[in-house]
C-alpha cells in the first residue's frame, strides 16, 4: 500500500504518478515495468517515488485496489433489469455491466487485466486474497443455482467455480484485446455486434453447467 507521504500529496500529482504507473503496465506488462520510466513520466525523482511507494508491486496493487473501489461504485448505481432473473441471466448481466465499466476505464482496466490475466499474476500468491472474494462469490452463485434447479446436480461445484472464473477472465481479455483497437471503445462494447459476440461466449460456458431438459425426465 502506498505510504503516508504519498496520500499527502496534492491530488494533482498523485494523479500524475497513477497515470504514469498505468501507461507503464499498459505498454510493458509487469516484468518489464520501469520504475525509472514511471518517474520520468510522472515528474518526480527516483528517490521520491521510494518515500511513496515499496516497489513497482506496490504501486501496481494501489492500482488494482483504486480500480476495484471505482467498479464498486460504478455498480452501485447499477440494477438489473428484472428480480426475476435466472442465475445465468444475471451473471450475464453482471459480466455485460462489467465489460461497460472496463470500457470506462480501459486504460487503467488495461493494465491490471494484462499484469493479473495475461501474465498469470491473478494466480500467484500476491493476489489470493482478491481471487478468494472472485471465487467465492462465484461459488455462493453455483450453490443458489443448484437449489434453484438450474444447475446440474452431479457438476463438480469447485470444477464448476473454475470454469466461471476462468471463463469471465478469458472474455475479459478478448473484449478489451479488440475494443483497445476501436476509436470508441465505449460505443463499440455498446454494439448489438460485440453485445452478441459476449452472448455467445457465456452461451458455451453457460450450457455446460445448465441442468438441461432431458435430466428432468425420469427414465
Amino acid at each position: 500500500m502506498p505510504k503516508q507521504t504519498f496520500l499527502n500529496l496534492p491530488e494533482e500529482k498523485r494523479q500524475a504518478i497513477v497515470n504514469a504507473a498505468v501507461d507503464e503496465f499498459a505498454e510493458h506488462g509487469f516484468k518489464s515495468a520501469s520504475i525509472n520510466r514511471i518517474v520520468a513520466n510522472s515528474g518526480i525523482s527516483k528517490g521520491s517515488f521510494y518515500q511513496y511507494f515499496e516497489d513497482k508491486m506496490d504501486v501496481f496493487k494501489y492500482l488494482v485496489d483504486v480500480l476495484t473501489k471505482e467498479k464498486m461504485d460504478f455498480f452501485k448505481g447499477k440494477h438489473p433489469p428484472s428480480n426475476k432473473l435466472d442465475t445465468f441471466d444475471y451473471f450475464r448481466w453482471l459480466v455485460k455491466v462489467g465489460m461497460e465499466f472496463n470500457s470506462a476505464y480501459p486504460q487503467m482496466t488495461q493494465a491490471v487485466s494484462r499484469v493479473l490475466l495475461v501474465e498469470g499474476l491473478y494466480y500467484g500468491e500476491y493476489f489470493a486474497e482478491y481471487q478468494k472474494l472472485t471465487t467465492d462469490t462465484i461459488e455462493s452463485m453455483i450453490k443458489q443455482a443448484m437449489k434453484r434447479g438450474e444447475v446440474d446436480p452431479s457438476v463438480d461445484v469447485e470444477l464448476a467455480v473454475m470454469v466461471m472464473d476462468t471463463w469471465t477472465n478469458a472474455i475479459t481479455t478478448y473484449i478489451l484485446k479488440e475494443g483497445m483497437k476501436q476509436k470508441d471503445i465505449v460505443k463499440w462494447v455498446r454494439s448489438a455486434k460485440t453485445q452478441e459476440k459476449i452472448d455467445k461466449l457465456l452461451y458455451v460456458m453457460e450450457y455446460g453447467l445448465r441442468k438441461t431438459e432431458s435430466q428432468f425426465v425420469k427414465s
